[in-house]
């Protein structure tokens, strides 16, 4: 019962402060939520084991073969590149993959051909290279921020798909992933690594105009998958506002490009269609949303 006193309640014989009962009600509050999205986080990365196990006797099976793998790893700021290439690696044999995030060319390699940079990491027999971002980058973010020609940029274009033809025909696996978050999700981790210091490494000047230039950003992404989507090297487009989901789905992708030895016949690996689109099938959807709206949704 409160006191005669203003906003003073009297608890088993001790006067309490409602400012204090607020406090500590929030702070129970918080705890709890805190405890919930550890437990979510810890159930989520259990369901990705049996896949990450899978993905073991794929990279055994590449290795016995001597078969060559190669993954790319594209998309928007903050679309869960990242944190998908670390739960596809991590109970890989380090001996057999190696993850490659090149920075920008050196005043070198702008003299030189342009894949060379990139070629002289490409897989030996048994190895997997996983590239953060790839040869794509002139088709995107030098393209938007003109770090390229114009020149430049339809040369890529125009060589490309070649490019990736005889990768493929020289019996490489090429698996082209392509992230895509919406703009609202987006912002909301760019909110979170402004304000995490464990994040904050995460956030570079391009990252602080990835909105304003959203929408140039959908125009080159649209432009890149419909002018280099191909039979031997297909895009394959993960939606990634759900990461979890994002990261699963990933790992299906690539289990399902390989028919290795040893699979578990009991994992369910169907493609969720809500999160995995083909490249052929995003074009579609994004020029439906041109000819019904007059712009791109994302």
């Amino acid at each position: 019962m409160a006191s005669k006193e203003t906003n003073i309640f009297d608890i088993d014989g001790k006067k309490i402060p409602l400012s204090e009962l607020i406090k500590g009600y929030k702070k129970s509050k918080a705890a709890k939520k805190s405890k919930n999205k550890a437990e979510e986080k810890r159930v989520n990365e259990q369901r990705l084991k049996p896949y990450q196990a899978e993905l073991i006797k794929l990279q055994k099976y590449l290795e016995i073969t001597d078969q060559k793998m190669i993954i790319l790893f594209e998309g928007r700021d903050a679309a869960g590149k990242g944190g998908t290439i670390r739960r596809v690696t991590r109970y890989m044999d380090e001996k057999h993959y190696r993850v490659v995030a090149l920075g920008k060319p050196t005043e070198e390699q702008k003299t030189q051909w342009f894949y060379q940079k990139y070629v002289q990491h490409f897989p030996r027999g048994g190895e997997i290279v996983l590239f953060d971002r790839s040869w794509y980058n002139r088709a995107m973010v030098e393209s938007v921020f003109n770090f390229c020609s114009e020149r430049e940029y339809n040369d890529f274009m125009n060589g490309v798909k070649g490019f990736e033809n005889d990768l493929v025909r020289q019996g490489i696996i090429l698996i082209k992933l392509y992230y895509s978050v919406t703009k609202d999700e987006q912002a909301r981790r760019f909110d979170r690594r402004k304000n995490d210091p464990l994040r904050q490494w995460k956030l570079s000047e391009i990252d602080m105009q990835a909105q304003e230039r959203w929408d140039d950003f959908t125009t080159t992404k649209y432009n890149m998958i419909k002018q280099t989507h191909s039979h031997n090297a297909p895009w394959t487009i993960v939606r990634s506002k759900d990461k979890q989901k994002a990261r699963l789905e990933s790992m299906k992708v690539i289990l399902n490009s390989v028919d290795y030895d040893g699979r578990d016949e009991n994992l369910n690996y169907a493609l969720d269609p809500e999160i995995v689109i083909s490249g052929a099938r995003e074009i579609e959807i994004m020029d439906a949303q041109i000819t019904s709206t007059g712009k791109f949704i994302g």
